[in-house]
């Protein structure tokens, strides 16, 4: 069993004391100690077990919320770090992030504690999406809105519309990228000693009775999961002749109901084997006396078999089955393709050279999110610090670590909608901010995301460290291949945003006529105040490029950050109507 260094216990330790501080009407607390009964073959806690403690902690938040009984709708990916044994307590934290009209996210954080050394560490942390049942008129619930209290909730209530987004089209991922040849065109042609995909085949029947059914007489959702869990795992350890370790359980969705009396058919299959790990899909069915079968849920999940060491081990090659067997054998490629985009760019740090993740069409929708998320985080916090004023035009600082971020902030007399509309026009801002040369749209990604390519002024130090006109004149210019997501408000009380950061195309690739600059998170806010006013926050992580622009600023040496959003304000105004 692994864990984190003390430095990180006592940092989640105190995030656990202030949150205490603060009460959350809809979260719910769970703390379960594993007994052998729990394990699996390997005598750690079986992850199905898990699940089921999951899902039924989620749900009683969502029903705290609601007031009604409550279902789970879908289950967004989930990673599990850590395995647990005997005798650990497992600590499950569920809250409710964000109320939509007729369904709420979810958030759940699963914590381990070993009792004899006072350890604790992370095992996973999910999302999962809850809809109320039906009233006794077949009419949906309309839920009342969250109203975030901490820095922390409001994050995850602002970041919450972003994923549901993602959740959209998550369907639509795959089509595309299967639609690209280069996918499509994996050699799925395999030595003589692979293991045909038949062997692992495995179909399960399970009655439901009354203890499998939750307090709506519908199957326990995590009851579900478990047994899907447990065919998974005989169809890897049928690849492997060993004992499989679940990983992580991509994103999934309850399509119907099952209830008591229902038989659940639940079939897997291995559909890919990689070098250290394996795709096992799962689908679970469901049937009556008479009637046809009722598709309920469909999963993949990805094993690993660890040596003595802890490591992945290599697994045999697997040869697919003609026809249905080589299509799950592609899909399977372009999932863990999709797998390594989100990691990828998730785990893109700031002190990372260079910044700039490569774009092209089957990662831009996660892309697209990081972009906005990271925004809106920058957005929600509190700690930031007032640095100068000037006739109503303030400029905050912010310092985490080695990064500084700073946000710039008005008021203008203009609707939000329409300081929206122009902001978002990135094509028009060298008319009205002098850092911007240059501005030609490269990319139409779609309705709401654009690929830019920006050219601004050379920037070099003098003496005090400030920029001169001279020897502005003497450098090299800088241009930035920039992401713009646009996004209008998903409920009341939300801005508008547009974010902005650095990408990569291998069509505009680094000259030597410009020097590239790099672009962490930046953008803008809108919130519509009061008399059809807006609130305009421009926001910015201080990359080597961007940092000299605001220095001076910030040291009260300038008010060029005035000047600019003075210029903004104007352009805003003159094109009101």
């Amino acid at each position: 069993m692994s864990s984190r260094t003390s430095g990180c216990l006592e940092e989640e330790d105190g995030e656990e004391e202030e949150e205490e501080e603060n009460y959350n009407p809809t979260e719910v607390k769970m703390s379960q100690i594993v007994m052998p009964c729990h394990n699996n073959h390997r005598q750690e806690l079986s992850v199905g077990q898990l699940l089921k403690w999951i899902d039924s902690t989620a749900c009683l938040s969502a029903e705290r919320h609601a007031g009604s009984p409550c279902v789970t709708a879908s289950m967004d990916d989930i990673h599990f770090e850590h395995t647990i044994s005997v005798g650990q307590v497992v600590n499950i934290r569920a809250k409710v992030n964000r109320a939509f009209n007729t369904s709420m996210e979810v958030g759940i954080q699963v914590n381990c504690e070993d009792l004899f050394s006072d350890r604790h560490w992370r095992v996973c942390h999910a999302y999962a999406t809850f809809v109320t049942q039906r009233t006794s008129t077949g009419q949906k619930v309309t839920l009342k809105p969250i109203v975030p209290h901490t820095q922390k909730e409001q994050v995850e209530y602002s970041v919450a519309a972003e994923r549901r987004r993602v959740r959209m089209v998550h369907d639509d991922i795959i089509k595309d990228l299967l639609s690209n040849e280069s996918v499509q065109q994996v050699d799925s042609s395999v030595g003589p000693n692979a293991v045909a995909a038949e062997r692992t085949r495995v179909e399960s029947v399970e009655l439901v009775l009354p203890p499998h059914a939750n307090h709506q007489v519908n199957t326990f959702g995590g009851q579900i999961m478990a047994w899907m869990v447990n065919v998974a795992t005989i169809a890897a350890s049928r690849l492997s002749q060993a004992h499989p370790t679940l990983r992580a359980i991509d994103m999934f969705t309850f399509r119907g109901p099952s209830q008591v009396g229902d038989r659940l058919l639940l079939k897997a299959i291995v559909n890919n084997a990689f070098r250290n790990s394996m795709e096992v899909g799962v689908r679970a069915e469901a049937y009556h006396e008479e009637g046809p079968n009722r598709h309920i849920n469909s999963a993949f999940m990805t094993f690993e078999v660890l040596d003595d060491g802890g490591k992945p081990r290599t697994l045999p090659r697997l040869r697919p089955e003609p026809l249905e067997g080589r299509r799950r054998f592609q899909e399977a490629t372009a999932r863990k393709k999709i797998r390594l985009d989100r990691k990828y760019i998730i785990s893109r740090t700031q002190g990372e050279v260079p910044l700039s993740v490569p774009w092209d069409p089957t990662n831009q929708v996660y892309l697209s999110y990081n972009n906005v998320s990271a925004l809106k985080m920058l957005a929600a916090r509190s700690n930031w610090r007032l640095s100068c004023e000037k006739d109503q035009v303030q400029l905050y600082t912010l310092e985490q670590k080695s990064m500084l971020s700073f946000k710039i902030e008005c008021e203008v007399d203009v609707p939000a909608h329409r300081a929206f509309d122009l902001l978002a026009e990135l094509s028009n801002r060298p008319s009205w901010d002098s850092h911007y040369k240059k501005c030609e749209l490269i990319q139409l990604v779609d309705d709401d995301d654009f690929i830019y390519r920006v050219v601004t002024p050379s920037v070099r130090h003098g003496a005090m460290g400030s920029p001169t006109a001279a020897n502005q004149a003497e450098g090299m210019l800088q241009d930035f291949i920039l992401l713009a997501s646009k996004r209008k408000p998903c409920g009341s009380g939300d801005p508008y945003v547009i974010a902005l950061r650095s990408v990569s195309l291998p069509t505009h690739p680094p000259t030597d006529s410009y020097n590239r600059g790099e672009v962490l998170c930046a953008g803008f806010t809108i919130l519509e105040t009061k008399d059809n006013m807006s609130l305009i926050s421009y926001f910015n992580q201080a990359s080597p490029e961007v940092l000299p622009y605001i220095s001076t600023d910030i040291a009260g040496l300038s008010s060029s950050f005035y000047h600019s959003f003075c210029s903004c304000s104007q352009y805003l105004t003159r094109n009101r109507l």
